[in-house]
């Protein structure tokens, strides 16, 4: 099956954003499924949005089949041009566990890297991410803010885009800015 990555485009707004969905119904539940897709629709509505780091896979019938969406993000008002924030990453359930998200992910670290920034923040399952490169957060000096839920602080992790690259940057992690996920 030919796959490609592509940055995201016009006709791929809507699809992508029901892939989201979908996935996240499936793997959690109805209200999960509709929280992540307004946090899609509500990074692309702000400035920390990048078209270029909204990134899908689609077949070769140009159906997404894959999304990742980086966007900037800071910590405690500093550094946004240096970190940024992956949230979500979804594949088409009937197609995970075929590198999808790896490809997706390693292909985001180099237009990344490319861009000048130097490091990734995810909250996840460390399972999901640990092999991609991610480390706990809070080795680095960056925790979850007070307002912050986080299962285990392992959850929150943090991937150096180049070595030594978190070396002066710390702070507390805070999603207040982003309505929909105010806890």
């Amino acid at each position: 099956m030919k796959r490609t990555i592509k940055a995201m485009e016009e006709k791929y707004l809507q699809p992508a954003l029901e892939l989201v969905e979908e996935v996240f119904t499936e793997y959690e539940n109805k209200e999960e499924g509709k929280t992540v897709r307004r946090l899609v629709e509500e990074i692309r509505a702000k400035k920390y949005y990048m078209q270029e780091l909204e990134l899908v896979m689609v077949d070769e019938a140009d159906e997404v089949i894959g999304y990742a969406m980086f966007s900037r993000f800071h910590l405690e008002g500093k550094y946004e041009e240096k970190l940024l924030l992956l949230s979500p990453v979804a594949v088409k359930t009937s197609l995970q566990r075929q590198h999808i998200s790896k490809d997706l992910l390693e292909h985001g670290f180099e237009v990344a890297k490319g861009l000048g920034f130097k490091a990734v923040l995810v909250e996840g399952n460390p399972r999901n991410y640990v092999s991609r490169g991610f480390q706990p957060s809070y080795r680095f000096g960056i925790e979850a803010g007070p307002n912050l839920r986080l299962p285990h602080p392992d959850c929150l992790m943090i991937k150096e885009l180049e070595e030594g690259a978190l070396e002066h940057i710390s702070g507390l992690v805070d999603y207040s800015f982003y309505e929909t996920l105010r806890g």
